[in-house]
């Protein structure tokens, strides 16, 4: 068989297996169902000696609907609820992002983890922006990507079974939302000149991260200014999430895939531990800011902000301080995020990552 022809059969058989097993995850409610079910389909064939990769350009081009998706949720109105009680706020994002980083050094001391790579994947941002910033800032995206979604795994079903327990609904029911619907031309031409752009402006200026972070602030300027938003049809975002899995599944080698397996206890050990720490801010919010206990909780969850603001819209909580928490949290890591790790990895000499 030619070359192309193996390519294709490879393809075939890697949108045969991530297919039903995105349905499954999807039926199950799982966050992030799509970009997992493709990760995990990848994986498995990379490690059983299937040779595919996903076009650099495809790939920043999903880095840049993940940025759109992403500016979406940075709202005036999330923002502005953090304004009366920003003090107190601001500590309880830089006691958790303190944590994480504590934690992602000492699993990078003890050489659980190469490189920068444990920093990254103890980030409490969202999960799939941190597995793309974590590759252009030089970590292995692949371990990181194993990081960070164990850790949303478990912080979501702690905070699913807390939001059940307190009376809410199902706290992750998916939405009826048409995979395409009828979105207006005007914002689909918008969200086309968001990707293309930024993702040609990253390559010819050398922006890393640009792919995603130039589209990001693109639609958070047009929604702030013009007031307008990118369409993110669901069939487009699951092309996006579809690029970003394969991607990052399809680098992994056996050796990368037991190495994870190896550091799965102590990589738990630090998420139960992190969470234990946004357990107690969340504490020191109820008490000190009259938060009720349940939106305290969702907001200091170390989890992806994602998952979390699907888990606030179906529980009786406040979904708007809950977002605006996890949305400036991720800003902070987004912004302090590369120099840190840079700082801290010079200074412990950690070596490059696998």
């Amino acid at each position: 068989m030619s070359g192309s022809g193996r390519q294709l059969r490879g393809w075939g058989a890697l949108a045969l297996c991530s297919a039903p097993l995105a349905a499954a995850l999807l039926a199950l409610h799982v966050p992030a169902a799509v970009l997992l079910a493709c990760m995990v389909s990848a994986m498995a064939l990379a490690v059983r000696g299937t040779q595919l990769a996903v076009p650099r350009r495809v790939f920043g081009w999903g880095q840049g609907l993940l940025g759109c998706l992403m500016a979406q949720s940075l709202q005036p109105r999330h923002l502005e609820l953090l304004l009366p009680r920003w003090p107190l706020l601001l500590a309880a994002t830089l006691v958790l992002i303190g944590a994480s980083t504590a934690l992602g050094w000492w699993l990078m001391r003890r050489q659980v983890m190469p490189g920068t790579t444990a920093l990254w994947g103890m980030s409490p941002g969202a999960a799939a922006a941190m597995v793309v910033l974590a590759e252009q800032y030089g970590a292995d995206a692949r371990l990181v990507a194993f990081m960070q979604y164990t850790r949303v795994l478990l912080v979501t079903l702690a905070a699913a079974t807390v939001a059940r327990l307190a009376g809410g609904a199902h706290p992750l029911a998916a939405g009826d939302a048409p995979w395409w619907g009828a979105p207006a031309w005007g914002s689909l031409a918008l969200t086309a000149a968001l990707v293309l752009g930024g993702s040609a402006l990253a390559r010819r200026w050398s922006i890393a991260g640009g792919a995603m972070v130039l589209p990001l602030a693109g639609a958070a300027l047009a929604q702030a200014v013009w007031h307008v938003q990118p369409a993110l049809p669901p069939a487009l975002m699951l092309a996006a999430y579809a690029a970003i899995g394969w991607s990052v599944g399809l680098r992994f080698t056996r050796a990368i895939l037991l190495h994870a397996l190896r550091a799965l206890p102590q990589v738990v050990l630090s998420t139960l531990a992190l969470m234990l720490v946004g357990a107690a801010t969340g504490a020191t919010l109820v008490l000190a800011a009259g938060v009720d206990p349940l939106s305290a909780f969702l907001a200091t969850g170390p989890g992806g902000a994602d998952s979390m603001a699907v888990i606030a819209a179906t529980s009786a909580v406040d979904a708007g301080f809950v977002m605006a928490m996890q949305l400036a949290r991720f800003l902070v890591v987004l912004a302090v995020g590369p120099a840190l790790t840079r700082r801290l990895a010079r200074a412990s000499g950690a070596q490059p990552s696998l």
